[in-house]
């Protein structure tokens, strides 16, 4: 029985220290996205960042949300990237949001 116990709690500890910080950021970029190539060309080039998991695109709203893994890259190294492939991205805040989501309401 204590084999089965010590072996749960080295699996379980083996769990937490594999698991991802995953977060989710959510950028405008200038140029402003007016195009499906647009889109393609911040797709094309943001997926060869270390870290980066999933991008979305909404040329509608100017926005593009990357959802990236907190270990391998950051903010600060997800928007100078941008730089690279002749965009400037500015990170939207939450409370930027919230006013934008009242203002449609409204």
């Amino acid at each position: 029985m204590k084999k089965v116990i010590v072996l749960s709690v080295m699996m379980l500890t083996v769990l937490v220290a594999m698991a991802k910080d995953i977060k989710t950021v959510v950028v405008t970029t200038l140029p402003q996205m007016h195009c499906e190539s647009c889109e393609n060309k911040i797709k094309g080039n943001l997926r060869f960042e270390k870290g980066v998991k999933q991008i979305e695109c909404n040329i509608q709203e100017q926005r593009v949300i990357i959802t990236y893994d907190a270990d391998k890259t950051s903010v600060e190294k997800i928007i100078q990237s941008f730089g690279k492939f002749g965009y400037k991205a500015a990170e939207v805040k939450q409370d930027q949001e919230k006013n934008k989501e009242n203002k449609q309401q409204k």
